[in-house]
């Protein structure tokens, strides 16, 4: 029996998959300026569900992503450098936390080593 040829489908659904991905992207620009959020790639591809790699494929959406962008700046919203400083400054106390537990762990199990080491050495010594 021969095996069916179902490229013909597979193209119709991924061409119908395409269509919807577009349609949610759009709609997810039309609601996003009617609000009073910061418009990103990022958030539309979320609103959308969409990938963002897929969204920067389509160069009219994200030509109208900029368009959006420049047209409705957000006010009273923090500047990128001081959000970005904060940020940075949480992770590093939080890296210097972990570096002093990874530390102390080091120091422990170093003990815990030369203690094994003297006690295979005594072994070894007290055999015949």
């Amino acid at each position: 029996m021969p095996l069916a040829d179902n490229t013909r489908f597979l193209l119709e659904a991924t061409q119908r998959r395409s269509e919807d991905a577009r349609k949610r992207a759009e709609a997810a620009i039309t609601t996003a300026t009617r609000g009073h959020h910061r418009i990103t790639v990022a958030g539309i591809a979320k609103t959308a569900g969409v990938s963002r790699s897929w969204i920067y494929t389509q160069s009219d959406l994200v030509d109208a992503i900029s368009t959006l962008q420049q047209r409705n700046p957000t006010t009273g919203q923090m500047t990128p450098t001081s959000a970005t400083v904060q940020s940075l400054q949480t992770r590093l106390e939080a890296a210097n936390e972990r570096s002093k537990q990874l530390r102390q762990q080091v120091t422990q199990l170093t003990a815990q080593l030369e203690t094994a080491y003297g006690e295979i050495r005594a072994l070894r010594n007290a055999q015949p």
